[in-house]
């Protein structure tokens, strides 16, 4: 798709044509008509007189390419509207004190809930096409960490930089979900969903879960909750005596909560004591909540105005040497 960036710098033409017509216009009158000399010889004429003839031309050409570089040409494709799948998602994840529990495998590696949630979740988000998806974090307190967005390269970058604490030691559910009907309510969409993450139970915040549910059914918002770490104890590494040792601590998880937030707002309740599991789950979100919605695409335009530039502004420095050496002009 070819376009003019600044079509106005293209009004110039015209002056460039009216001022061509009043020259020609101006030589016609002041031509002298004279008899035919008939019997004298005649001579062809020579070379430089036939490119004299095409200086002015050199100079009209040299200032329409300079204008038209003035208005920038560009070549790409144009916005364009294409129908994909896509929902509004909120992910709302726990970065309480309990995310530090080391019950997970990454790679044969212990790691915290936490970093193996960033790496399910990282997954999830890139497979996602057409889909505003926004973050929340909870702990004692619950935030935006990030509003509907398309920019999913922009989402994986804040994930990876989420802290464990960084909302506060307890946790706050209720508020969590408050949070992010709050940020369903910022672009609307034919389906919201939530996607719930936390391994603690509600014992902080202003908002209580179940007040915030009767919130989510009303405004028709689906919330999946995924219950994460394994049932019990779980270890911890603390500072002791002798250096870092390992410390079985038990975590409550309200299972009971959690599944009357999903069944009350007609989504789905998962437990996830493993990465495999953890990853199942968000594949099986991924598969089961797609709608169809009109995408606008972009694709950047290629700046073309560079070479017309360098060409008018060639063509202009021969017809100044020209005009000033071999083809100087005496009044």
């Amino acid at each position: 798709m070819f376009r003019f960036a600044s079509p106005l710098f293209l009004l110039l033409l015209l002056v460039v044509a009216f001022v061509i017509f009043l020259k020609i216009r101006k030589k016609s009158k002041n031509i002298i008509k004279v008899s035919s000399l008939k019997g004298f010889e005649t001579f062809p004429p020579s070379l430089m007189a036939g490119v004299s003839k095409f200086i002015p031309v050199l100079k009209i050409i040299s200032l329409i390419l300079l204008i038209l570089a003035l208005a920038r040409p560009q070549f790409g494709d144009k916005k364009i509207n294409v129908t994909t799948e896509g929902v509004n998602i909120i992910l709302a994840l726990d970065l309480s004190e309990s995310m530090r529990a080391l019950d997970f495998k990454k790679d044969n590696k212990i790691v915290t809930r936490l970093e193996a949630v960033k790496t399910v979740v990282r997954e999830f988000i890139m497979k996602r096409e057409g889909d505003r998806i926004g973050m929340v974090v909870f702990g004692t307190n619950a935030f935006t960490q990030i509003p509907l967005t398309r920019d999913y390269n922009t989402i994986a970058f804040i994930l990876d930089r989420l802290r464990i604490g960084a909302a506060g030691p307890r946790t706050a559910i209720g508020d969590a979900i408050g949070i992010s009907l709050k940020r369903l309510e910022d672009i609307e969409s034919k389906s919201n969903i939530i996607i719930l993450l936390t391994d603690g139970k509600s014992n902080s915040g202003e908002l209580s879960w179940q007040d915030a549910i009767k919130i989510a059914v009303q405004r028709k918002v689906k919330i999946y909750t995924i219950a994460v770490g394994t049932k019990g104890e779980a270890p911890f590494l603390v500072d002791g005596l002798f250096g870092k040792q390992y410390v079985y601590q038990k975590v409550d998880v309200d299972i009971d909560a959690l599944k009357t937030i999903a069944e009350k707002t007609q989504a789905g309740f998962f437990e996830a004591g493993d990465l495999k599991s953890l990853g199942r789950i968000y594949e099986m979100i991924n598969n089961l909540e797609k709608t169809k919605v009109d995408v606008e695409k972009w694709v950047e335009y290629k700046e073309l105005y560079p070479g017309m530039l360098a060409m008018g502004l060639i063509l202009f420095l021969i017809y100044i040497i020209l005009t000033n050496t071999r083809f100087l002009r005496v009044p």
